[in-house]
């Protein structure tokens, strides 16, 4: 598997990463469940995936899905 390490890929990650920081944190503060397990797989999981395009529709789909879950009550 190649890496690619362009600015526009880290800058990608930093971005998602620095979102799923701040959902970890609010997740922890809160004791949230939801927001903490999705917060550290959005930090987590951009340093696998060496594209943009779905680096971004995975981050969209976990935090529709923390979204869904919050809704639900959990």
């Amino acid at each position: 598997m190649s890496l690619n390490f362009d600015a526009n890929s880290f800058l990608a990650s930093m971005l998602v990463s620095s979102i799923g920081f701040v959902l970890f944190m609010y997740g922890k503060r809160m004791r949230r469940g939801p927001q903490l397990v999705s917060g550290l797989i959005l930090m987590i999981y951009p340093y696998f995936v060496p594209s943009i395009l779905p680096m971004f529709a995975i981050a969209v789909v976990l935090l529709f899905l923390t979204w869904l879950a919050v809704k639900r009550g959990f």
